[in-house]
């Protein structure tokens, strides 16, 4: 299922196996051409609140606390969540980041919560084992 969720900058050449590509920054990144960036949808009510991106600050020292925070604002926005799952069930899904770092932005923060609540889908809906039981003839 991991492949199903990639990881781009925008900054990137879009490639033929991106799939679904959606921009998952609150603001456009800087210096790219809306009509370049073959975004197919830019979902800002996903992104870090302003206010928690700038306390951030791409800084790896306060990556642990972010990834946190980042988390329960994900958890206050359901709708948007939902939306993604749903692309990601149908296809590909490639998420669109300006960040320099490719190791910690919300971007990776986003797909461990995606990859994660597809894995809880698919546990839900793995059929119960038999029942084990023994018969009179044992």
């Amino acid at each position: 299922m991991t492949e199903r969720i990639a990881l781009k900058r925008i900054y990137a050449a879009p490639g033929a196996d991106n799939g679904l590509r959606v921009l998952v920054d609150r603001i456009w990144p800087r210096g790219v051409r809306k009509a370049d960036a073959k975004v197919d949808l830019w979902l800002r009510e996903i992104a870090p609140s302003h206010e928690l991106r700038r306390w951030f600050a791409h800084e790896p020292a306060r990556w642990e606390a972010f990834r946190a925070r980042y988390r329960d604002e994900i958890a206050r926005v359901p709708e948007a969540v939902e939306t993604l799952l749903a692309h990601c069930r149908a296809g590909t899904v490639t998420l669109l980041f300006a960040a320099r770092d490719g190791e910690h932005n919300n971007a990776v923060v986003l797909r461990e919560v995606l990859l994660e609540e597809l894995a809880e889908e698919a546990r839900a809906n793995e059929p119960a084992s038999p029942v084990c039981y023994r018969g009179d003839d044992a």
